[in-house]
């Protein structure tokens, strides 16, 4: 258990206007998924919404962000990245003790955040007004304005690192922007929102409110709030598309996936298996992007899933802090038993675990939180749950294919979109299997190969938009066009 790192007594609240609110509200225990001890609390305050949008929408018209000129911009998110690595070890532990992911991956998370902040400081300074003639004596320029105050809902299994896929771009274009973590996971954002101070940021232009659903909706309704960003589940995204478009409100959202890592008796099957266990138990499957649902052809179907239920067997669960440990806890209680469920009524329902198929054994110190063996499960019928729900947990289905077209349409039998794989030596192969999958982002002969300056998001039910690369930043943005006459205005009505 690591105590508050920022030398508070363990409390975490909204930072509105540049300070920390006193607290108020509903105290919510942070657990600690590796040991389930509450390590400190945060406190859910609706009052903090109202204040936190005041103070956004007076920095987002005040002359200390909204008359900085691009250049400027871009030198603040440069010493954004900067701060944020200097940080690594403080916020690397705050990460892994909200969603439990193994050190070492936090760690990583955090030191490669500032090539995010950077590559956005860098688009920034390439944004630029067209201009298009009309005639002899007409002009038009095209102007891109940010769209003022944004809310950015973030996840408890990458509250920084996802909130700065949000965040980067967001300021890139000169938003301000208002970081609502769950109420679970809100540390990393605090200290954020802190250290975005001590890289120069005005007060205002980053804060975060603590809250669940009540603050989602309140920041969503809120007449100051243009646009709404969210990462998390598909019925959230729903519902808060709804609520944003009523208001016409901009909105873009990452939500589930159930992805399709497909692997063709022609590619290479001990790259496959790597990185199909890479691709489907980082962060204990707690990903968006897990390859969940493996497809192999079935005439190396046999031979892929021995080497592969060996290699997830020899996955190390344990403490998240010990560097040797591979795969740490759930997230939550909630997170295991919804694990445990989707499980058990896939083996009830004639699927067969190859490895795991229940809770891990763990040292005495650890009984207390919340672990699951990594899972491979075969003979699982396609309208079992587990084959057509995201789990979001270390429990993947392997499923035999013959043909190509076989293989397209498992993969693209579910309602999500967002990511899918798969492995071939045969280049006409991957050309065409890549236009055929209905995902927003499609890996050949690799997996969860993701880069700031790579567009990320779903097709169907995975999501609206995109986030990373030049074409993030397009979404903070609206055009406007101003149209210039300098002769004589023609008279229609002058005969």
């Amino acid at each position: 258990m690591t105590p508050d790192t920022t030398g508070t007594t363990g409390e975490y609240t909204s930072h509105t206007a540049g300070r920390r609110r006193a607290p108020a509200g509903t105290a919510v225990p942070l657990t600690d998924p590796a040991t389930g001890a509450v390590w400190a609390h945060a406190y859910q305050d609706p009052d903090a919404v109202d204040e936190a949008v005041a103070a956004a929408r007076a920095a987002f018209t005040g002359p200390d962000w909204a008359g900085l000129p691009a250049h400027a911009r871009a030198d603040l998110l440069y010493r954004l990245g900067d701060v944020l690595v200097a940080h690594t070890d403080e916020l690397a532990a705050l990460e892994t003790l909200a969603n439990g992911k193994p050190l070492a991956a936090t760690r990583g998370e955090v030191g490669a955040l500032a090539r995010w902040y950077r590559y956005f400081a860098a688009v920034a300074e390439t944004l630029e007004d067209r201009s298009r003639p009309l005639g002899a004596t007409a002009h038009a320029r095209i102007t891109q304005e940010p769209l003022g105050v944004v809310a950015a809902l973030t996840p408890f299994n990458g509250a920084l690192s996802l909130g700065s896929w949000k965040l980067a771009p967001a300021l890139a274009a000169g938003n301000t922007v208002i970081l609502k973590p769950p109420p679970q996971a809100p540390a990393s954002s605090v200290r954020l929102a802190e250290l975005a101070l001590e890289a120069g940021f005005p007060p205002g232009v980053v804060s975060v409110v603590i809250g669940g659903a009540d603050e989602g909706r309140r920041l969503t309704d809120h007449p100051d709030v243009a646009m709404i960003t969210f990462t998390g589940s598909t019925a959230v995204a729903r519902t808060l598309g709804a609520r944003a478009a009523e208001r016409m409100k901009r909105y873009v959202c990452e939500a589930g996936g159930k992805s399709a890592h497909i692997v063709f008796a022609d590619g290479d099957l001990d790259a496959a298996v790597t990185a199909a266990r890479q691709g489907a138990f980082s962060a204990a499957g707690q990903t968006c992007v897990a390859g969940s649902r493996v497809l192999v052809q079935r005439e190396v179907h046999e031979e892929f899933l021995r080497r592969y239920g060996d290699a997830v067997g020899r996955l190390r669960v344990g403490d998240p802090r010990d560097p040797r440990t591979h795969v740490g806890p759930l997230a939550s209680a909630a997170a295991l038993t919804r694990v445990e469920r989707y499980v058990d009524e896939a083996l009830a329902g004639g699927a067969r675990a190859v490895t795991g198929g229940k809770r891990a054994t763990v040292p005495e110190s650890l009984d207390g939180g919340y672990w699951y063996e990594p899972t491979v499960l075969t003979d699982a019928g396609p309208d079992l749950a587990v084959c057509r729900e995201e789990v979001f947990g270390p429990v993947v289905t392997v499923h035999p294919f013959d043909t190509e077209d076989d293989a397209v349409a498992l993969a693209n039998s579910v309602e999500y979109g967002l990511a899918a794989g798969f492995w071939t030596r045969d280049a006409a192969r991957a050309h065409r299997v890549a236009r055929r999958l209905e995902a927003g982002v499609v890996w050949v002969n690799t997996y969860r190969l993701l880069h700031w300056s790579v567009p990320f998001g779903g097709y169907k039910q995975s999501g609206l938009g995109r986030e990373n690369g030049a074409e993030a930043v397009a979404e903070f943005l609206q055009t406007k066009s101003v149209i210039t006459e300098h002769g004589t205005p023609a008279d229609p009505f002058a005969h």
